[in-house]
């Protein structure tokens, strides 16, 4: 089967090319802008890309696509679109395409949630993979311990990132209402995606709809700990349900132990240890959570608490996870993908524990759409506070540009201490002010969704060109 995506070079639409590819169909695709490394990560697997949505692509195959697969980027007016509906051709959604195409008949293990999605499913899928399983996944991020973010796998299980993002221009349904799991992860649930989502109950309804697929011999492990979550499960689940969290009132909890290491607790019975590489970069209570609900789902297809904790000791943590760019006169620079408050949050503190009293300069570039719309704005301040000083990027032009006064929302900070936050709109002013600032032993943790105009390396060029000049 010959099929043509549509929006092929996000990370989600990227890996259904990949995994389509190795199932044998031959994939072509489209998207706006069409560059490395996404590109470069399909045209290797033998994927044709094209650059742009012009109707004339059509034009170009021998015989017509079989079927297109439509990412959820692409809208009504899209001129490629547009000539797919005039003309009658069959299309559908990546999440149904890989509901009924891949996933149907497998045991599927997804994992939802506001936040650790990827880093959970980068967990999960190791746990698999290192017990012999050779599952398949796909997941939003690269996880280091594998080449690729997507792959068809061998055996009958796979592990997916659930998003609650909605699925298509013709489809609002969250993606994840596609994936019918077995094993269901709920890992936390906070109010995201103000452009699609009116309030945290009609997100709490898509999950509702979730926990409504899984069969009764399946399996919800849910974050205890969380008001929404059971709110969610208040409303019906028709699987059994293990509660995670840090109370050992739950199913599952742990005790955190130095270095970020952790016990394992089950039914108040401490069960395995895990303790993560030295290099991993795995840190915080946060990932010890995420840890622990991938142990407990693991455990659902029958991978023990102490074999899943030994995948653990060799786990290497996902790209753009506190992951570490370069390190110029003895300052690091990190990049990591935080853009809600409380991921924010959660990343500095992560930080704050590994480098102790040493100076972050945390810089900032709110470019979500929930931040875009201002819906998140008065919470940035507190999720900065771990940080010693915060330069923040807001765009004065173009689609990224904020509909608020970054300025101004950040000023809490400022209280104390004079300059402690600055916010810019310029990135060539915001690098000079970051290298100017850097002093030797300092971390520098830069947090988007984004590129961010590639501003790590430019931070790290800035402060070596600062120290020859000294």
């Amino acid at each position: 089967m010959h099929i043509h995506i549509l929006g092929i070079c996000g990370t989600f639409m990227g890996g259904i090319a990949a995994i389509a590819r190795q199932a044998g169909h031959r994939v072509t695709g489209c998207d706006a802008n069409v560059y490395p490394p996404m590109s470069t990560q399909l045209e290797a697997q033998g994927i044709e890309l094209i650059e742009g949505f012009s109707p004339d692509q059509l034009l170009q195959f021998e015989t017509m696509p079989d079927l297109f697969v439509i990412g959820n980027v692409v809208s009504r007016g899209n001129p490629l679109m547009e000539a797919i509906l005039n003309q009658g051709l069959p299309y559908t959604s990546g999440p149904q395409w890989l509901g009924e195409q891949v996933l149907f008949g497998r045991h599927v293990l997804a994992v939802a949630g506001t936040h650790g999605k990827t880093t959970t499913s980068a967990m999960l899928a190791w746990i698999l993979e290192f017990n012999g399983y050779q599952p398949g996944y796909l997941i939003g991020g690269v996880p280091l311990n594998f080449t690729v973010s997507a792959r068809l796998g061998e055996g009958k299980y796979f592990v997916i990132e659930a998003d609650e993002y909605d699925t298509a221009f013709f489809d609002k349904r969250s993606k994840f209402v596609h994936y019918r799991p077995r094993t269901a992860l709920l890992n936390n649930l906070e109010f995201d995606h103000a452009d699609i989502f009116a309030d945290l109950t009609a997100i709490e309804t898509q999950f509702h709809h979730l926990v409504r697929t899984v069969p009764g011999n399946g399996l919800v492990v849910v974050n205890g700990e969380e008001p929404a979550l059971e709110r969610v499960i208040t409303r019906g689940a028709w699987a059994p349900v293990e509660k995670f969290g840090q109370d050992q009132q739950n199913a599952w909890s742990l005790i955190s132990q130095d270095a970020d290491g952790f016990i394992v607790v089950r039914e108040g019975k401490e069960v395995a240890t895990v303790r993560w590489a030295p290099d991993s970069g795995v840190m915080g209570r946060h990932n010890q959570l995420n840890a622990l609900a991938a142990i407990a789902s693991a455990n659902h297809i029958g991978i023990s608490p102490s074999n899943a904790a030994r995948a653990l000791a060799e786990f290497k943590n996902v790209k753009r996870r506190l992951e570490t760019i370069g390190v110029a006169n003895e300052v690091t620079v990190y990049d990591d993908f935080a853009h809600h408050p409380t991921a924010i949050t959660t990343t500095v503190d992560g930080l704050r524990r590994r480098v102790g009293q040493s100076r972050i300069l945390a810089v900032l570039e709110p470019r979500s759409n929930t931040m875009k719309l201002g819906v998140m704005k008065a919470q940035l301040p507190n999720s900065l506070e771990a940080a010693d000083k915060v330069f923040a990027f807001g765009a004065s032009t173009g689609k990224e540009t904020l509909g608020w006064d970054l300025n101004e929302v950040l000023s809490p900070l400022n209280i104390k201490e004079k300059d402690r936050a600055m916010a810019f709109d310029d990135l060539s002013a915001l690098v000079n002010a970051v290298a100017n600032e850097a002093k030797p032993g300092d971390h520098i943790l830069v947090m988007s969704n984004g590129g961010f105009g590639g501003v790590h390396q430019k931070i790290l060029a800035a402060i070596q060109g600062k120290a020859k000049s000294s």
